[in-house]
């Protein structure tokens, strides 16, 4: 998959290991936030004024007194600062491959998408700091999580680059081989919005909206209200901790995410098909990874459901969502970048 190392650019394992690290904080993230610790710090960029947390009887008495509003919940405070720590350090990495990029600049060597991650970081820090301020509103919960998975891509996106390798394929190849383009690109739309939806459907506190399967609440077609649900315009300025909207609400973008879900599976499944019939040995591998991992995600979004949204179910779920996300990039990439062989 990989290229010789002599014919890798400068920073390859460093984009690779960020590009892990990426994966990490994501899976933390969706932990803090399945464990109701998003607001395990009322303030920010501390922990009730610390830079860790408070641990002792007289600091958690102190940090009560300072914040009575929201007290000292220690299983919700170090997952919280854990998580923020680390999205730190991947901006540290960002700075590091902006660093190398410069010092290497030429021919081949990306640099402004170092630059480009470094600023997209900065950004999704300040969407990190409004999660806290803004105490979880949903458009600013859901705009964080698609910045962790879209740094994800982007890093991803910069190892194949490093990587320095090309699809070589038989020129009577070719013209089929940019048939599939358009096909995965739609493809990597798809996940995208159905990404976005289960975001909407976690920031909403949706998820458990549908407890049964395949119906919802006992029925095919519950009572569903998609203004409210898909309401873009809520105001800021409640506690959105445990979400506010009603049942109907949460039914129709809980909904919303289970059609996502089917729609993503037939279609990526066909687009894995057409891939594994393509006369193209690596994007045969490629059909194989991405129906892989399409049908790992599927079934855990079903344990979801069958098991009550056990935790180690729910955050890998968001984990090999990322990853699903990944498979459809690097298809892309292979295809855009292609290149006919005599």
């Amino acid at each position: 998959m990989f290229n010789s190392p002599q014919n890798r650019k400068p920073s390859f394992r460093l984009a690779l290991i960020a590009t892990c690290f990426a994966l990490c904080v994501i899976a933390l993230g969706a932990f803090t936030r399945l464990v109701d610790a998003g607001l395990g710090c009322p303030d920010w960029p501390g922990c009730y004024g610390h830079l860790l947390w408070p641990n002792e009887a007289s600091e958690i008495t102190a940090a009560n007194k300072a914040f009575p509003h929201a007290p000292v919940e220690t299983d919700k405070t170090w997952p919280e600062m854990v998580h923020r720590y680390l999205a730190t350090s991947l901006g540290l990495f960002c700075i590091a491959l902006v660093v190398v990029a410069l010092r290497h600049r030429g021919p081949g060597q990306p640099l402004k998408l170092p630059l480009f991650l470094l600023a997209f970081v900065i950004l999704q820090g300040m969407f990190g700091m409004w999660t806290v301020t803004l105490k979880l509103w949903p458009q600013v919960v859901t705009a964080h999580l698609l910045g962790g998975f879209t740094t994800f891509s982007l890093l991803w996106l910069l190892t194949l680059r490093l990587n320095n390798q090309h699809l070589q394929v038989a020129s009577d190849s070719y013209a089929a081989l940019q048939s599939l383009r358009p096909l995965a690109m739609s493809g990597l739309l798809i996940v995208i919005v159905q990404i976005a939806l289960g975001g909407w459907t976690a920031a909403n506190y949706a998820a458990v909206a549908c407890p049964d399967l395949p119906t919802c609440q006992a029925r095919w077609w519950p009572a569903m209200d998609f203004a409210s649900g898909f309401n873009l315009m809520q105001g800021i300025g409640p506690n959105y901790l445990g979400g506010v909207l009603d049942n109907e609400a949460r039914v129709a973008i809980h909904m919303s995410h289970r059609i996502g879900a089917i729609f993503t599976l037939l279609y990526v499944g066909w687009l894995s098909l057409r891939l594994l019939r393509f006369p193209v040995e690596k994007l045969q591998g490629l059909g194989r990874i991405i129906a892989a991992v399409l049908c790992l995600q599927f079934g855990l979004g079903l344990g979801n459901i069958f098991f009550q949204f056990p935790l180690v179910v729910t955050v890998s779920h968001n984990a090999v969502g990322a990853l699903l996300l990944l498979a459809l990039v690097t298809l892309n990439y292979r295809l855009i970048t292609a290149r006919a062989s005599s």
